[in-house]
């Protein structure tokens, strides 16, 4: 029961991790990479299609994504929705194909980019406690029941501390990463 609970806790652990990642990903850095788009959807058809569905994204080089539409008829639509989009872009066409220079990041920016990303990094150790606590509430109607001693709830707690103190760590040494990366020129 116990070791069901924390693998639970693990595995809700782990997706807080990865909405960070992805939260990360959407904050722009001084360098182009694909999943900057990764937000973005357009209208294709009637239905709200990624823009990764609709188009092929490449990085031209260290500024500049190039975007190819499967379809001519999507150019106008893409461009619309990167620029609506909060990245603050601004793309140019040529054809089929739209380039996206990036521009360089002012201190401003970066500062208020490296509060998003504390602001995301905070967001998710506080999904992570609330996954402990909610764990820790199981643990304690288990023993409610006495379907567990107090030792095994006290190793339980302690356990799925360490847990909770590992996945932090990760948040901790994600968000050191991102900042770092924010402020490389």
């Amino acid at each position: 029961m116990i070791d069901d609970l924390k693998v639970d806790a693990q595995a809700r652990m782990t997706k807080s991790l990865e909405a960070l990642a992805k939260a990360f990903n959407k904050i722009r850095t001084g360098r182009a990479h694909a999943s900057l788009l990764n937000g973005i959807s357009v209208d294709y058809y009637g239905v709200d299609t990624p823009l990764s569905q609709a188009a092929s994204i490449t990085v031209e080089d260290a500024r500049t994504l190039s975007v190819t539409p499967w379809e001519r008829s999507l150019v106008p639509e893409i461009e619309k929705a990167i620029m609506k989009s909060d990245l603050g872009l601004n793309p140019s066409t040529a054809g089929t194909v739209i380039r996206i220079p990036l521009p360089a990041l002012t201190e401003e920016t970066r500062k208020t980019y490296g509060k998003q990303a504390k602001a995301e990094a905070e967001n998710s150790r506080v999904s992570i406690r609330n996954v402990r606590r909610d764990v820790l509430s199981d643990v304690k109607d288990l023993l409610k029941e006495k379907a567990i001693s107090e030792d095994e709830e006290r190793k339980a707690q302690d356990d799925i501390q360490k847990i909770t103190d590992k996945f932090v760590a990760q948040v901790d040494e994600s968000l050191i990463a991102k900042e770092k990366d924010l402020m490389e020129f």
